[in-house]
Formats: structure tokens, C-alpha cells, sequence
């Protein structure tokens, strides 16, 4: 098996791996945060473990972008860029920014996160500076194709939607006096949807699909979807359990009006 060989059945088999981890995640609620769960093995700092199940998609991706032959044409680094953007603050600034105090999570969950991010980065980095349709990425053309431009669009305001949703969460835990104190989120696009950091995330990815126009891109959006819509529900059903009020808003839970 080639190397191009091996890193298309690697994409493969991230996008078959999409709706399994729908349909497991549906099934059996990620043991962190508000959904924590006694028996899930040994547990670390929620901060240490974010930080490093997160950590490949920065680091690692810096490497194995740089090593392809493409890496330094103008296409391939503005998705870099985008990608950076995502991955430095949710690696390397948001974890500071949460409110974790002594919580811990399951060692397992951060090191299959690990994992993945280990096979997404190569998929995702090896594709764009190495495997990428010739000529495509290549010169100022694709710099105004639309899908290049739509995508790029997207991925911005998934960005902003994801980032002030988090800050409204973050400032909500510090009026709530920290640990265990959960209240509704009100303003952006909570009006709507009770998890818009998730909303966010995906419409992100989304447009970095659209953008690089790439099977490893589409893996990664899919893949997104299929781990976060059913947080999303859990999110959801989580709120109207715990806050008698909370059907009122009408709120959906990650995609308004929809579901």
C-alpha cells in the first residue's frame, strides 16, 4: 500500500468511524462536565486534560503541514491559518479561561480524543501541503473561487458565534460563583439554541469543507456533527430537567428552529 493509498483509507475510515460515533454518543452520554460519571476510571485536571487531547492539532499539524512540498503556497497557509485560529485558542486559551476548579475528567476520554486528533491532523495537514488535487490550491485562482470564498466566510462566523457563545458561558459561571453552579444562558445565539458553541464549531468546519473543497475536510465536518449534535440534545434535555422554566424560551438545540 502507498502513502497516498494509506492516507485516503485513513479518510475513509474517519468518515465510516462519523456515524458510529453518532449513534454511540446518542446512546451513551462523554463522561465530562455536566454529564460526569463515576466509573469511568482514572481521572486528571479537566484543564491538563483538555490541553492535551487538543494538543495534536496544533502541534503536530505544524509539523506534518511543514514537511509537504505545498506547504508554502498562499492557499494551503491561509488554511493553516484557519485551522491555527481554531486550534491555538481551544488548546491553548480556553482551557485557562474555564472555570474548572477541582473538576477532573476520565483519562479515557482524553486520550481518545488524542487519538483522533492524532488521525485527523495527519489526514487533514498531509492533505493540504502534500496529497492535494494538483493545481488546485496552486497560484491566485482558487483565491476567488466561491467555494473558497463561501468557505472561508463560514468558517469566520462559526468562529465568532463559537467564541462569543463560550464567553457567555464563562462570564455566566463567574456570576454563578464558580463550581456547580449552573444557570440559563441568556443573549447571542442562545436565543435560539441551547449549545450555539457547538453551533459554531460546526458551521466552522463546515466551511472549511466547503473551503478546501476536500474529502478530508468533508471527514472532519461529518465527524463534527456526528460528535457534537448528540451533546447538543444532551445539553439540551440537561437544561429542561434541571430548570423548570426552561421549555418557555423555545429554544431548539443546536440548529434553530429545526432541532
Amino acid at each position: 500500500m502507498t502513502e497516498e493509498e494509506f492516507h485516503n483509507a485513513l479518510t475513509w475510515f474517519q468518515i465510516v468511524l462519523s456515524p458510529l460515533t453518532m449513534f454511540a454518543t446518542s446512546k451513551i452520554r462523554a463522561p465530562y462536565g455536566r454529564h460526569k460519571q463515576a466509573g469511568w476510571g482514572p481521572e486528571i485536571p479537566v484543564r491538563w486534560g483538555w490541553i492535551f487531547m487538543e494538543s495534536p492539532a496544533v502541534f503536530l499539524f505544524l509539523i506534518v503541514f511543514f514537511r509537504g512540498e505545498k506547504s508554502t503556497e498562499i492557499a494551503p497557509l491561509i488554511y493553516l491559518t484557519m485551522w491555527q485560529f481554531h486550534y491555538v485558542h481551544r488548546t491553548l486559551i480556553f482551557p485557562f479561561r474555564m472555570h474548572t476548579g477541582n473538576k477532573q475528567m476520565p483519562l479515557f476520554v482524553v486520550l481518545s480524543a488524542f487519538s483522533f486528533q492524532i488521525m485527523n491532523v495527519y489526514v487533514n495537514a498531509w492533505h493540504l501541503s502534500h496529497f492535494s488535487t494538483p493545481h488546485r490550491y496552486t497560484g491566485d485562482s482558487w483565491l476567488t473561487d466561491p467555494r473558497f470564498v463561501i468557505g472561508l466566510a463560514l468558517f469566520a462566523l462559526g468562529f465568532v458565534v463559537n467564541i462569543h457563545s463560550d464567553t457567555i458561558l464563562i462570564k455566566l459561571r463567574e456570576q454563578g460563583g464558580g463550581d456547580g453552579v449552573y444557570q440559563i444562558p441568556m443573549g447571542g445565539m442562545f436565543r435560539f439554541v441551547s449549545c450555539p458553541n457547538y453551533l459554531g464549531e460546526i458551521i466552522e468546519w463546515i466551511g472549511y469543507a466547503i473551503s478546501t473543497w476536500s474529502l478530508p475536510g468533508f471527514a472532519f465536518a461529518l465527524y463534527t456533527v456526528a460528535n457534537l449534535v448528540p451533546r447538543a440534545f444532551s445539553h439540551h434535555e440537561w437544561y429542561e430537567q434541571k430548570f423548570e422554566n426552561y421549555t418557555s424560551f423555545r429554544r431548539k438545540a443546536v440548529i434553530p428552529f429545526l432541532a
